[in-house]
């Protein structure tokens, strides 16, 4: 791999590495223990008692603070006296950690901004090409890979189809051509790592996958360190839904609430955010939202069972009924408002996109008519944004979102672990 190839803290020392410390005495952008890591991004610590206890996580913290806040003002960028009252942190706090984020490319002075009274102060930018990350969403008949820069905005795209049945060789074969011809395309920009997202169940933890409904074959294969063997990257690996969800909670403004994200293609699924924050659940298990049965003696389903939401929707597609499966769908989705109380639905797949009036006005219906019978509001419903996208767009954020701070919003067990990078403790 070379030295494109790595993260901001493989050009920074590192506690355990014997290299130097950050200009602020910590460790480098990925400082502290890497606890779930992904490359370029500090681990979020959950800090009790004294702080100092762990003071080069909180200095990767830190860092990862500001350089959230500098995504999030995108153009417009802030000043160092702003970020010190955003963040909490001293001035001179925020000048080191600036001084190490200019050093690494990462940030950049981009003129004055007009005062009051006073210096005129300078404005901070992030650099979006300064680092990037690929996403692959690897459904069963498709592959969707993209080149994301820092803002997760696609600045690259391929398709190709796919037979995930066919099992690992085909697989690892078309991902890794089209991730080198993405890469090419590009120029071979500085790369983070890939994030990839697939059919579960799973377990993100280990990167092994399990019982993939219509995949057999998978069951037990380590497709994370697959992966990042064939791709010569660091990779990050969960479950499609679960990836578009935390993509689509990126965009959202801090304190939207939680939603569920109900995906419905070659098969069904949700990613479910919970005040806001990515819930997996301990086991990766959290949003196997189609194998919920609706009707006992109803068709089987793939994964065995009968009468699952999945086989239901599915069938009403086959036989060219789309309004019969928005109200499949749309009862599945008042199942999951009664259960978790979320302040929102959003639709998005291959099969909603073929007619997304119809499923969501037949989504809206039925919470709707469950709001009335309850005497409340009603969830609202909407499209998730990113189209055919939003799975590979999430999959490159499972890379970003941690290097701004991110890490802290996976929950339900630990965070992933990625494949392809050493982990040492402080």
């Amino acid at each position: 791999m070379s030295s494109d190839d790595i993260s901001p803290a493989g050009r920074a020392g590192r506690p355990g590495t014997g290299g130097k410390p950050g200009a602020d005495g910590g460790p480098g952008i990925t400082g502290g223990p890497a606890v779930t890591g992904v490359p370029g991004t500090p681990a979020s610590p959950a800090v009790t008692g004294n702080p100092g206890a762990n003071l080069p996580a909180l200095r990767g913290h830190n860092a990862a603070l500001v350089l959230g806040l500098l995504r999030s003002a995108g153009e417009q960028g802030l000043s160092r006296l702003e970020l010190a009252a955003r963040t909490g942190l001293t001035p001179q706090a925020v000048s080191k950690i600036t001084a190490r984020l200019r050093a690494e490319g990462l940030a950049v002075e981009a003129g004055r901004r007009a005062s009051t009274g006073g210096k005129p102060a300078t404005v901070l930018r992030l650099v979006p090409g300064a680092r990037h990350a690929i996403g692959l969403h690897l459904d069963r008949d498709e592959l969707i890979a993209v080149l994301a820069d820092l803002t997760g905005a696609a600045v690259a795209v391929r398709r190709a189809p796919l037979a995930f049945e066919a099992g690992a060789g085909p697989v690892l074969d078309t991902a890794a051509r089209e991730v080198a011809a993405l890469r090419a395309e590009a120029g071979g920009p500085p790369m983070l790592g890939a994030g990839v997202a697939c059919p579960g169940p799973l377990d993100h933890t280990t990167g092994v996958l399990h019982r993939v409904t219509g995949a057999p074959r998978w069951d037990g294969f380590p497709l994370r360190d697959a992966l990042a063997e064939r791709l010569g990257l660091p990779v990050v690996l969960d479950k499609d839904t679960n990836a578009a969800a935390l993509g689509l909670a990126q965009g959202m403004p801090a304190g939207a609430g939680s939603f569920g994200y109900l995906h419905l293609g070659t098969g069904l699924g949700a990613g479910l955010v919970l005040g806001g924050s990515l819930y997996r659940g301990p086991r990766t298990g959290a949003g196997e939202f189609g194998h919920q049965t609706v009707q006992w003696d109803g068709p089987r389903c793939g994964c065995g069972r009968r009468g699952c939401i999945e086989a239901l929707c599915l069938a009403a597609v086959a036989r060219g009924d789309l309004p019969g499966a928005a109200e499949v769908l749309g009862a599945g989705a008042a199942n999951l408002v009664e259960l978790l109380d979320i302040d929102r639905v959003l639709l998005g797949g291959r099969t909603v996109l073929e007619n997304p009036d119809g499923f969501r006005s037949g989504v809206a219906g039925a919470l709707d008519a469950q709001a009335r019978a309850r005497g409340r509001t009603a969830v609202p419903v909407a499209l998730a944004r990113g189209g055919a996208q939003v799975v590979a767009d999430g999959a490159a954020e499972l890379v970003l979102a941690p290097l701004f701070g991110g890490g802290s919003a996976l929950r339900g067990g630990a965070g992933p672990v990625v494949a392809g990078q050493e982990t040492r403790s402080g």
